[in-house]
């Protein structure tokens, strides 16, 4: 039986969602959360074969919450629910990982047929026009260590070295020492362009 985890923060179209998964998945479990921290716990508590995940969520916004769950639960497959439907924000889900693309104008027929396709094993992007406009930067994003990523996303949030460490439980010299690879990854310099480089992960550059 599939296990299928639900994040999203609008009743409305979770109950859509769910309508979907009905005629998609029959008799799956399905786990519906509104936050990303409530994602990760339904995720830690055992085998998960689709998490639907939001943009935008109480705890998180943008494509940071879908780039961490890429690193911590690699082997769950993650499609992105998101009202903003352009181009380029369905390629940008794309690059960070995701294995599919429901938008939140879709039909309940479109619905089902993208969610039964990613659990098929099949990648579902609606609408993916090729403009050429592919970013290196979201490729080295991606290849941060989950350590790295919250450091970044601290970094983003303009939180000083000490404040990363606290939130991490490790010493401020490690924050520093990771810093160091987290430059090399991105090729940048120093924080501010450090910084400048996250923009990759809103939903707005």
């Amino acid at each position: 039986m599939d296990r299928i985890v639900v994040a999203e923060d609008h009743p409305l179209f979770r109950a859509a969602m769910g309508s979907a998964l009905m005629r998609a998945a029959p008799g799956a479990a399905i786990a519906e959360t509104s936050s990303l921290a409530g994602a990760r716990e339904a995720l830690s508590q055992g085998v998960v074969d689709l998490l639907l995940l939001d943009l935008k969520l109480s705890d998180s916004d943008g494509f940071a919450g879908l780039v961490e769950i890429r690193s911590d639960f690699p082997a769950v497959p993650v499609a992105v629910v998101s009202a903003s439907e352009d181009s380029a924000t369905i390629r940008r889900a794309l690059a960070f990982g995701a294995a599919g693309f429901i938008p939140k104008s879709a039909t309940l027929d479109e619905m089902v047929a993208g969610l039964s396709a990613i659990l098929g094993g099949d990648a579902w992007f609606p609408n993916l026009e090729d403009d050429g406009a592919a970013d290196p930067m979201e490729a080295r994003i991606a290849s941060l260590t989950p350590s790295q990523l919250k450091i970044l996303i601290g970094l983003q949030q303009g939180r000083l070295n000490k404040q990363i460490a606290f939130d991490l439980g490790v010493t401020e010299a490690t924050i520093k020492a990771h810093l160091t690879s987290v430059f090399r990854k991105l090729g940048v310099q120093n924080r501010t362009q450090a910084v400048i480089a996250a923009q990759a992960l809103s939903l707005e550059e």
